[in-house]
C-alpha cells in the first residue's frame, strides 16, 4: 500500500513538472507581440502540448483558422495556427490561459495596412529641444569667503535627473533656470525634477559664486542636442516619418531625451572619416538651416525619432516605394541598404543579413548585417556615425534600418525591425 502511494506521488510529480515544463516552453517561445498586414494570413506553429483558451479585447479585426476569435474556443499550440487580419487596421490584445483560467501571455498584435512606404536614406540634420533641463552632474561653487559648497547637496537631485519646475514656473530651457535662480537673490527655491517617471519636490538655497557674482547652485545642466543621422521612410498618406533606428540618448548620461519641440533640417555632408577597429567611423556634415525645416519630432524612442513631414519640402527628399517586408519574410543572406555619403546623392549599397533576432520584443539590434560594398568599404570603411536609420531593402521590400556599427568590426553591425519602426509610429499618431 505504501508503495502505491509512492509510486502514485511520483507520477503526480512527474506530471507537475512535465506541465510546468510544457508552460514555461510555452511562454518562452509565443512572442510578445505580432505584426500583420492586412487581409495577409500567417501560419504560426509554436510546438507545445498545451491546449489554450485565447480571447481577443477587440472584435472585427483578427481571425483565427478562418474564425472569428471567441473566448469559449480552445487551440493546441503544437498545431498551424492561421492568423488572419480583416481590412480594419488597430491594436489588439491576444490574453492566452492554459485550461481557460491560468495567465500563460498577453500577445499585442498589431495589424498595419497594405501599403507602401517611401524609403529614404538622406542624410538629415536633428535638433531636440529636451522637455525640461537634463542634469548632467554636479561642481562645488566657489563662495566670496573662499569656501566651496555644494548648494544641492541634500536635495536628492543627481545626475540623469530632469528639472521641471523652479519655485512654480515650469522650466524649457538653461535660461528660465538661470533667471530664477537668479531672482532668488540667494533664498531658497523649490524645484520639481523627475526620475525615471516619477516626480520629487525639493528645496535649494544658491549661493553667490566668487568667480563671476551670480547666485548658483552646483549643477551642470543641459537642455538640447544636436546630430546628423539617416531619415528611414515616411508614409505617402499621412506624411508620419521614422528615422535613426535607435533612440536619442544623452552623451553624459546615457539617458533617453524626452522631446519638448524637435526637427529634422536638410543637411551636407563635408568628409567621411573612416571606421576602423576599436574606432567608430563618422559623416561629418553641417545642417542646412537658411531652407524650411523638413519636420517636425515628435517621438524620441529607444526605436527611433518620430515625427510629421511638411508637406511643401516632401519634394526636397528622394525616396523609392517599396512594401513592407515583416520579420517572417526576412530572409539570412544578401541585401541593400539606400544610404547617402557624398553629400549629394542616395545610392544602393550591397549588404549580408548574417543573423536574424528571434526576440519577441522591440529592439534596435534585431538583425546583425554586414557590408559587402566595395565602394561603400572604400569609402567609410563600414557603418559609420550618421549612417543610422539608412533603410534595409530585401526582395524589393523595405525591411529595417541600421542602427548601430560593432565597434571592433566596422563592417559589421546591427539592424531594426521596419515594423518595429513602424509600431512606433503608430504610437507616436495615437499620442498627437
Amino acid at each position: 500500500m505504501k508503495a502505491k502511494k509512492q509510486r502514485k506521488l511520483i507520477i503526480a510529480v512527474l506530471i507537475v513538472l512535465i506541465i510546468a515544463g510544457a508552460y514555461t516552453h510555452a511562454v518562452y517561445i509565443v512572442p510578445g507581440s505580432i505584426t500583420l498586414i492586412q487581409g495577409k494570413e500567417y501560419n504560426f506553429s509554436f510546438k507545445s502540448p498545451l491546449f489554450v483558451n485565447i480571447k481577443a479585447d477587440k472584435d472585427g479585426i483578427l481571425t483565427l483558422n478562418n474564425q472569428d476569435i471567441k473566448a469559449s474556443s480552445y487551440y493546441r499550440l503544437s498545431e498551424p495556427l492561421f492568423l488572419n487580419s480583416t481590412i480594419v487596421e488597430g491594436v489588439v490584445n491576444l490574453q492566452l490561459r492554459l485550461f481557460g483560467f491560468i495567465p500563460l501571455k498577453t500577445v499585442q498584435v498589431y495589424v498595419l495596412p497594405d501599403k507602401q512606404l517611401a524609403a529614404c536614406g538622406s542624410t538629415i540634420g536633428v535638433k531636440i529641444d529636451i522637455d525640461g533641463v537634463l542634469v548632467l552632474g554636479t561642481s562645488e561653487v566657489q563662495t566670496a569667503d573662499g569656501e566651496a559648497v555644494l548648494p544641492v547637496k541634500e536635495s536628492g537631485i543627481k545626475a540623469g535627473d530632469f528639472l521641471r519646475e523652479i519655485n512654480g514656473r515650469k522650466l524649457s530651457s538653461i535660461d528660465e533656470l538661470i533667471d530664477e535662480i537668479q531672482k532668488s537673490k540667494g533664498k531658497k527655491v523649490k524645484i520639481r525634477y523627475e526620475r525615471a517617471g516619477q516626480e520629487f519636490e525639493t528645496f535649494v538655497t544658491p549661493v553667490k559664486s566668487q568667480e563671476d557674482n551670480k547666485y548658483r547652485i552646483g549643477l551642470w545642466v543641459r537642455d538640447s542636442t544636436a546630430g546628423i543621422g539617416t531619415l528611414t521612410f515616411f508614409d505617402p498618406e499621412t506624411r508620419g516619418f521614422g528615422a535613426l533606428g535607435h533612440g536619442i540618448t544623452d552623451i553624459d548620461t546615457g539617458i533617453l531625451m524626452p522631446v519638448g519641440e524637435g526637427k529634422i533640417l536638410e543637411s551636407n555632408i563635408l568628409a567621411v572619416r573612416r571606421g576602423e577597429q576599436g574606432s567608430p567611423g563618422e559623416l561629418k556634415g553641417v545642417f542646412i538651416e537658411d531652407k524650411a525645416e523638413l519636420g517636425k519630432i515628435t517621438t524620441n524612442s529607444h526605436c527611433g525619432i518620430y515625427g510629421v513631414l511638411n508637406e511643401e519640402e516632401i519634394s526636397r527628399i528622394p525616396h523609392v516605394l517599396y512594401p513592407i517586408g515583416l520579420r517572417n519574410q526576412i530572409v539570412e543572406g544578401p541585401a541593400k541598404i539606400l544610404a547617402n555619403i557624398d553629400g549629394k546623392n542616395v545610392e544602393e549599397y550591397e549588404i549580408l543579413i548574417e543573423k536574424i533576432s528571434m526576440r519577441n520584443y522591440s529592439s534596435p539590434k534585431s538583425m546583425v548585417i554586414r557590408i559587402t560594398d566595395e565602394r561603400l568599404l572604400n569609402v567609410t570603411g563600414g557603418i559609420v556615425q550618421g549612417m543610422s536609420g539608412s533603410p534595409i531593402i530585401q526582395n524589393n521590400r523595405i525591411v529595417g534600418a541600421v542602427t548601430h556599427v560593432l565597434v571592433n568590426d566596422p563592417t559589421r553591425g546591427y539592424g531594426i525591425f521596419i515594423e518595429w519602426m513602424l509600431n512606433n509610429l503608430k504610437s507616436t499618431d495615437k499620442a498627437a
